[in-house]
């Protein structure tokens, strides 16, 4: 919906702040507002969704004049929490207003109540306090650090740099990226200084003091779930996400949903054509490259067939790759997930180009659902679908290569499959496309929502047990006997396929220039071996390409350093 951004401190600072949402406008291009006190300067951003009256305007103020409020995200259940305050007369028919005045009555008892992606900040002027929120599963950004005693923070890291914040490696993350394919873990990032508020943290600043805490216990909502022991799973879990899905299309702006050819794709299909069968404004939007061992183009073609919804297809090809690469880098600031994160990048670009300012998709069923092949075989790859190890630490110098491990992990649950979940839902899998989702999405002025990320959902679903997720060698089990109420049964049993693109036939043809130029400057960064490098990308150019990864994560790792 929007980016925000903050200085708080005893020096705080408007230009810093006005610097830091000028450097994010692709967030918000529709309103800039900023919030000036003694010690707090807020600003935000605005794309507007709900309520495109000035009225919907942020900063966001309490009637007392006591509460200042920059909010990211949506509140999907604003209609339902607005009946809860019938003493209070609505001056907007936005949720940000709807946010505050719960968070106004309630302070953050208000949180559990709160269905949908957010991150807010909110100045208390009496006390000299900020309070900042994260929603439950980190769908929506918050990076924070301090400069000149000030806290500072914004939805995207590249404005902290543009305000003077070092842009010094964390050599601990970067070692983990490089020798075995992680992307931060927790609260750190790629760079010093700057820290990333976990999903279902809050953080309060006041008299200078910091402190980080957990709003959202995740835990405890499943320990309570399986003392329920709720019958009838099935209709139960139908009613969530059909429910999910409509939530979801609460917009005063087109809005429109994203397809691939695999079930979770296929199954939104199925949730929004079933509700909204005639609304013929809704368009459906693919990617492909043109190539058919790779492309699911038929497939989708095939699902929208005889429905109301018009398709548009979006074909990315080889030479788009290197502009397209830049416009992700300069604004993601950490390394992104390759080919298929830049094909998806460009179907955001054709969807706002058409006025489209929201999108559904179907991200995060297979981690609730233990949809990975992993989760029942050895293969222990971060990349899904290779076979061959997809990294090469052997090319590092001793520094990054023999870097100590970075975090182990919590393990809270008595089962190895229920911890790899939660490892993956707050730390690693859905962490990481969570960020590549909303970093290229809001590059081009477009909400996504994730009708699957339904805390209710993914509760459910997490809780339920094991004979539920898979039988036999059929994964996400109850997931597919739900689809039989809508999809076929070609659809609903088909086997996951990873979402690829030709990414290591153009890396070793048509753009092996680009890509041995940009490899070629990693000996500037003094991380690399290069004649190992120029072994590996000699193989690699040669046919020994099952996985390409390595050889992105190079190119990746130059062009955020060039």
């Amino acid at each position: 919906m929007c980016g925000i951004a903050g200085s708080i401190g005893p020096n705080p600072s408007v230009r810093d702040v006005k610097s830091m949402c000028a450097a994010m406008i692709h967030r918000g291009p529709d309103n800039t507002g900023t919030f000036e006190d003694d010690n707090c300067i807020l600003g935000q951003n605005r794309l507007s969704i709900l309520d495109l009256s000035v009225a919907g305007n942020q900063p966001f103020y309490s009637e007392d004049g006591r509460y200042a409020m920059v909010f990211n995200g949506e509140i999907y259940n604003y209609i339902e929490l607005k009946s809860k305050f019938k003493d209070h007369v609505f001056k907007s028919n936005s949720d940000t207003e709807v946010l505050l005045v719960a968070f106004q009555r309630m302070g953050i008892k208000a949180l559990p109540l709160l269905n949908g992606m957010f991150s807010f900040a909110v100045w208390d002027k009496h006390l000299k306090k900020l309070t900042a929120v994260r929603d439950r599963f980190g769908v929506k950004p918050f990076y924070y650090g301090f400069k000149d005693e000030n806290l500072y923070f914004a939805s995207e890291i590249r404005p902290l740099f543009e305000v003077g914040f070092p842009k010094e490696p964390n050599i601990e993350v970067w070692s983990e990226y490089l020798n075995r394919g992680g992307y931060s873990v927790g609260d750190s990032t790629f760079w010093k200084g700057v820290t990333n508020l976990k999903p279902g943290h809050l953080l309060e600043w006041q008299e200078s003091k910091l402190q980080v805490r957990k709003w959202y216990d995740f835990e405890q909502n499943i320990a309570e779930i399986w003392c329920e022991n709720k019958p009838d799973p099935k209709s139960r879990i139908k009613e969530l996400l059909l429910d999910s899905t409509r939530l979801r299309f609460r917009s005063d702006v087109p809005v429109g949903f994203n397809l691939s050819g695999g079930l979770d794709s296929s199954m939104l299909f199925a949730l929004i054509s079933n509700q909204f069968p005639e609304k013929t404004q809704i368009e459906a939007f693919t990617f492909y490259t043109g190539d058919e061992r790779y492309d699911e183009l038929s497939y989708v073609e095939n699902l929208v067939k005889g429905s109301s919804y018009r398709l548009n297809k979006v074909k990315l090809s080889s030479g788009e790759v290197p502009d397209l690469a830049d416009e992700l880098v300069n604004n993601m600031s950490e390394p992104y997930g390759g080919l298929p994160t830049i094909a998806y990048s460009k179907l955001f670009k054709v969807a706002n180009e058409k006025g489209f300012k929201v999108l559904l998709d179907g991200q995060g069923a297979d981690e609730a659902w233990a949809g990975y092949d992993y989760y029942f075989n050895s293969n222990n790859s971060n990349v899904q679908g290779t076979n061959a190890s997809p990294f090469r630490p052997g090319v590092l110098v001793p520094e990054l290569r023999d870097y100590p491990q970075g975090k182990s992990q919590s393990k809270p649950f008595p089962e190895d499959l229920l911890n790899q979940q939660y490892k993956d839902i707050f730390n690693t899998k859905l962490q990481r496309a969570l960020r590549f989702s909303d970093q290229m999405s809001m590059k081009y002025s477009t909400e996504l929502r994730e009708p699957f990320l339904d805390f209710r959902l993914v509760e459910e679903v997490f809780a339920l047990p094991l004979e539920l997720k898979r039988q036999g060698k059929i994964q996400k089990w109850l997931f597919r006997e739900i689809a039989a109420d809508f999809l076929t049964n070609s659809l609903r049993l088909a086997p996951k396929r990873p979402l690829q693109t030709p990414q290591r036939e153009w890396l070793s043809q048509e753009l092996q220039p680009w890509a041995m130029d940009h490899i070629q400057t990693l000996d500037k960064i003094g991380w690399f071996d290069m004649d190992k490098i120029q072994k590996e990308v000699d193989l690699f150019m040669k046919g020994n390409n099952d996985s390409s990864f390595h050889i992105w994560q190079w190119i990746n790792t130059a062009l955020i350093f060039k």
